[in-house]
């Protein structure tokens, strides 16, 4: 199979590095190069050890998104950068790898999705989780009834941030709940689907940074269940990061931390679908935080080439957002 020439926009993303080591080391993967907006730190990163040392850097992104040879684009700017710098790519009838969450402004988002359909391309968001065999095991369960009918999602996906973090997401209204719940929230719709309310509970209690948001809660209502997600920025590490589905006929539960996700421990009012009655404790496959990227960039090929369909439709990534942005207050019900 020839190779696909991809190129990555910009850097500052906290997945852009991991992102760009999954493409240089894949095989089908012919990286073309890298722009970053930001002279001062494409030098930076070009004098350190890692993928950045030897790939060929864009002077200006012109010379990026005009090259006809590259078909796919790593988008791996900052929050408050990427959903300009994804438009672009769509623009220039390019398939999009774009790392979440999909910006603030909620019309724009929608005018790059629509501008994909258009033009058939791809655009995956990058939440590993979906690659997680944990998290994809839950989700298995619960979309075929083995659960029962899903009543609760519970999801705490905390971190510990320095000031520096603080003040760079809080341009961001929701602070650290913009920046991490995305990820709970992709597992959350893709199994209940939209919310018919959302409430949320943002506080700052650390007051390292006046505006910035760092002990949050938002709470998702359906039509016959409820999803909570709770995300602090000053958790102490290890931290304890859980999620869990309860339903009429059973639970799952990923006992913290998730990643490396060692253990889920199920629960089944009785036996089926080749598991017993009562507790069990599952060992999935352990898969890093790399393995995943890997997985996502072979989803995102697959799709591509149509050799696979995409792992999540553009609806799909439609929802993820919206439900985010409904949260954050960037979209009033």
């Amino acid at each position: 199979m020839s190779h696909l020439r991809m190129a990555q926009f910009g850097t500052g993303h906290g997945h852009a590095a991991g992102k760009l080591h999954a493409m240089l080391n894949h095989q089908d993967v012919e990286v073309a190069g890298v722009y970053e907006p930001d002279p001062e730190r494409r030098l930076l990163l070009s004098r350190q050890d890692g993928p950045y040392s030897d790939v060929h850097w864009f002077e200006e992104v012109g010379e990026m998104l005009d090259d006809a040879s590259i078909v796919a684009i790593a988008s791996e700017g900052r929050n408050d950068e990427s959903l300009d710098q994804t438009e672009q790519i769509v623009a220039c009838g390019k398939h999009a790898w774009y790392d979440k969450p999909a910006g603030d402004n909620w019309t724009q988002w929608q005018k790059v999705v629509s501008m994909a359909r258009d033009q058939d391309l791809q655009v995956q968001m990058g939440y590993m989780f979906r690659y997680h065999d944990g998290f994809q095991k839950i989700a298995n369960w619960a979309k075929s009834g083995l659960l029962g009918s899903i009543f609760s999602v519970r999801a705490h996906m905390s971190t510990g941030l320095p000031k520096e973090g603080r003040e760079v997401i809080s341009v961001h209204k929701g602070g650290i709940f913009y920046d991490l719940a995305g990820h709970m929230l992709d597992q959350v719709v893709w199994l209940l689907g939209r919310p018919t309310k959302v409430t949320s509970f943002f506080h700052n209690d650390g007051g390292m940074v006046p505006q910035f948001m760092d002990n949050t809660l938002g709470v998702f209502e359906f039509d016959h269940a409820i999803a909570f997600v709770d995300i602090a920025a000053m958790e102490p590490g290890p931290t304890a990061r859980r999620f869990e589905v309860y339903g009429t006929e059973g639970s799952a539960i990923i006992i913290e931390p998730f990643e490396p996700g060692e253990c889920v421990r199920l629960v089944l009012t009785e036996a089926r679908g080749g598991y017993s009655a009562g507790e069990q404790i599952i060992n999935p496959e352990i898969r890093g935080r790399q393995d995943m990227y890997n997985l996502e960039l072979n989803s995102f090929l697959a799709a591509i080439r149509k050799t696979g369909e995409p792992d999540r439709t553009l609806d799909h990534e439609l929802l993820v957002q919206e439900s985010l942005l409904r949260a954050t207050g960037g979209i009033v019900d």
